[in-house]
């Protein structure tokens, strides 16, 4: 069917971007997998066709302009349309900024969380401008509300993706064309494999918050069939936290430093 919607979810080999990818194709979207691990979005692309979705996947690494804009040029060619962007690559290093590498953990998390969001939405924008319509997604976190010790660089990333995509709904909203944030909490993903976190204190985000990949995806699936542009903060008890944070930061400091910076520090 020519006219099934498209769906470019970056980081789609494994976790939020995996689960989004099945859930998409479920629903009717031609899905275009875009990740550095090409033999695993192989897999998940035989796994949607058995089912009767269709896919295609693509090596691209966000954190490179050239591959990104193939990237997007691959998917416009195989399909045609791009009517959803799901920016969902991304990482995090969660280590005291001094123990942080320049280029491996500074420089790399903001090419892949900031400007691998930024520089793929440009990409995808003309096309969508062009049809005037489209939705833009992009994966944040709740590091996007509230900063806490070891993850400065991860959340000077997602602030800053808080903020984009809040000036590009307002951008672009004109045209016919939507953005939205995802912010999840704490999700059950390969994310915290790849932190490089050692936790003295063993605080990790309570097994009642946890959420799973597909949680996520159905947030995101949700916002795109309502046609809204607006934030999602997951799991909704969440907000509670956010304007504690707004309201009494003093109160906020002063749990975080006796319940977490000073043991960690060995202080």
């Amino acid at each position: 069917m020519t006219n099934q919607p498209v769906v470019l979810i970056t980081g789609a080999s494994s976790g939020i971007g995996a689960a989004s990818a099945k859930l998409f194709a479920g629903a009717g979207y031609r899905v275009v997998l875009a990740a550095r691990r090409v033999e695993l979005l192989e897999t998940l692309v035989q796994e949607i066709t058995a089912l009767g979705g269709e896919a295609a996947a693509i090596s691209a690494d966000v954190s490179s302009l050239p591959s990104i804009n193939h990237m997007v040029q691959a998917a416009l060619d195989a399909y045609g349309q791009i009517d959803v962007l799901l920016n969902n690559a991304g990482f995090g290093r969660l280590k005291w900024l001094e123990e942080l590498d320049p280029e491996g953990d500074i420089a790399a998390q903001i090419e892949v969380n900031l400007m691998g969001v930024i520089q793929t939405t440009r990409a995808v924008l003309p096309h969508m401008l062009a049809r005037k319509s489209g939705h833009i997604v992009n994966m944040a976190s709740m590091a996007s509300f509230i900063g806490t010790p070891t993850l400065t660089i991860y959340a000077a990333s997602k602030y800053a993706v808080r903020g984009f995509t809040e000036a590009l709904r307002r951008e672009v909203g004109v045209f016919g064309i939507r953005a939205s944030g995802i912010y999840p909490g704490g999700v059950k993903t390969e994310f915290e494999a790849h932190t490089q976190a050692f936790r003295k204190t063993g605080i990790t985000t309570p097994k009642a918050l946890q959420l799973s990949p597909e949680d996520v995806a159905r947030a995101v699936l949700g916002v795109v069939r309502k046609g809204r542009s607006r934030s999602v903060v997951m799991p909704g008890i969440m907000w509670a936290s956010i304007w504690l944070n707004r309201l009494v930061p003093w109160f906020n400091d002063w749990v975080i430093e006796r319940t977490f910076t000073r043991p960690e520090r060995g202080l």
